[in-house]
């Protein structure tokens, strides 16, 4: 179940976050193609929040906070400013994210994760 006033994940509640409809708007940092971009925040508690995010096909540049995610749909790949390392993403994939790091993000195909900051 989730609150309709807060959006907000109740316990003993679930979401299909394959389903839900994102609000999404063009991309900020964008340096190929028209990605969009959109989110939708299932908790906040603690000073945790767990949400859905999704970007569209092209490449955007992003200053990261600490994260880790979860790829549920879709495919990218992601570079970093400071390393010669590159993340390939897709379903099933899980990977973090440190605070400050300056990345490349270019996604093949819609992605989809959940987050957690």
């Amino acid at each position: 179940m989730v609150d309709s006033s807060t959006n907000a994940l109740q316990p003993g509640g679930m979401i299909d976050a394959l389903a839900l409809s994102l609000d999404l708007a063009p991309a900020d940092n964008v340096v190929a193609g028209t990605p969009h971009t959109g989110f939708y925040e299932l908790m906040d508690t603690d000073g945790r929040s767990v949400g859905i995010w999704e970007l569209g096909v092209g490449t955007v540049t992003d200053t990261e906070i600490d994260e880790v995610f979860v790829v549920i749909s879709g495919s990218a790949t992601v570079e970093f400013d400071d390393s010669d390392e590159t993340l390939s993403l897709r379903p099933g994939s899980v990977g973090r994210l440190g605070a400050g790091m300056r990345t490349r993000w270019t996604v093949t195909e819609t992605l989809r994760k959940i987050y957690i900051t």
